[in-house]
């Protein structure tokens, strides 16, 4: 094991509240035989108190068809993944994105240039359950590719100091998908923990691979806004709910006031269609 991927199975195995913990085995629960791992990542890393937020979670499982048997929702994980779906458990509200190890593993990695994942997996997370010590090992292996995956994307600067080097790579991500976070929120990311990033630097550096090519930003963000485009298409039939959500994240991060109508609420699709536009023109998505 590397001294990143040991930097990594530690920050993995670090305690979580119970109630974390206990979700995260319910959720496991739902999908008996196809699950591998549950991870717990996000800004609830570091609240103390749960009620009333919405709690974020990775669920990795086998293969689609283990999951969903015979259902679309196969076809659609694979075609467009993730599928992300909301559950609730001990009076707590969370969204989980469901990946297959092999998916896990490949969107972790610079062999895509989809950034989704392993720009999520070069913060902080936990592993909060596992079927066995094989998922366990291959769940920290698929998330130890991710930040030497960042930072290589972002490629080194000279003279650049390392939480530098970090906040652009951030920033650099941010600007590839939808979002209605504003432009400081990439800097925030390593600002709420900069001890953290300081410890992970230099290993982290020593983790990229040889030849790793830097660059690609702007066909990047071009794939990257149709795929988010694609995947909320995909949510308004996956996600229940969905377009309530997506409105509660809008307001929060961009602090707007958008009400969600009846008729948004059963035509969903058709209501992210007519809001894309108008949240853009206002700069309450980017």
């Amino acid at each position: 094991m590397s001294s990143f991927e040991h930097l990594v199975t530690e920050e993995l195995a670090a305690t979580v509240d119970p109630q974390v913990s206990a979700m995260a085995a319910a959720l496991a629960a739902k999908y008996p035989g196809a699950a591998r791992a549950v991870l717990f990542y996000g800004s609830c890393l570091r609240e103390s108190q749960l009620d009333g937020l919405m709690l974020d979670f990775y669920l990795i499982v086998s293969d689609y068809r283990a999951a969903y048997g015979k259902s679309w929702l196969a076809r659609a994980n694979q075609l467009v993944p993730p599928n992300v779906f909301p559950f609730e458990h001990g009076g707590l509200m969370a969204k989980y994105a469901m990946l297959s190890e092999a998916d896990f593993h490949r969107l972790n990695g610079s062999e895509t240039r989809n950034v989704s994942v392993w720009a999520r997996f070069a913060q902080p997370a936990r592993l909060v359950w596992s079927s066995d010590v094989e998922a366990q090992q291959t769940a920290i292996a698929a998330i130890s590719r991710a930040a030497p995956t960042l930072l290589a994307a972002a490629g080194s600067i000279d003279g650049e100091a390392p939480l530098d080097w970090w906040r652009r790579a951030f920033a650099l991500t941010y600007s590839v998908e939808l979002r209605a976070e504003r432009k400081s929120r990439s800097n925030s990311v390593v600002d709420a923990d900069p001890a953290r990033y300081e410890r992970f630097s230099v290993p982290a550096m020593a983790a990229i691979p040889p030849g790793a090519k830097a660059g690609g930003w702007a066909r990047r963000r071009f794939e990257g806004k149709l795929l988010s485009v694609a995947r909320l298409a995909k949510a308004a039939f996956t996600y229940s709910g969905g377009i309530d959500y997506l409105a509660w994240k809008i307001n929060r991060h961009a602090g707007t006031q958008i009400e969600i109508k009846p008729w948004q609420r059963k035509w969903p699709l058709l209501a992210a269609l007519v809001l894309a536009p108008k949240l853009l023109a206002k700069g309450a998505v980017r």
